[in-house]
């Protein structure tokens, strides 16, 4: 008689469904800051990624885009505009900072 493995069950993880708050939000993006390493495409996810805890169509209208640019321009797929970008973190309430580098 062969013994089967049980299968393990597996579920698709949404990181926008564990951003709950602003402080969340923002050490999620700080945190893809560090990870990033000059990737634009993937600070523009994980901004789509805050963008949809917070609410897409919101989102796109404080920032005065529409849904399916918003959408385009935070897929991942590509890196969107440093303008774009800035109306997407005022909308988000999230700032931009800058500071020295320790190298």
């Amino acid at each position: 008689m062969r013994k089967t493995k049980a299968k393990t069950k597996t579920t698709h993880y949404d990181v926008a469904e564990h951003l709950r708050n602003p402080e969340e939000m923002a050490a999620y993006l700080e945190a893809c800051f560090e990870e990033a390493h000059g990737d634009a495409a993937f600070i523009a996810k994980a901004l789509g990624d805050i963008a949809r805890a917070k609410g897409m169509t919101q989102v796109a209208r404080d920032a005065g885009l529409s849904r399916e640019s918003l959408y385009k321009a935070l897929s991942g797929e590509r890196s969107p505009g440093f303008d774009t970008i800035l109306k997407v973190m005022d909308a988000l309430g999230l700032k931009l900072h800058a500071a020295a580098s320790h190298c």
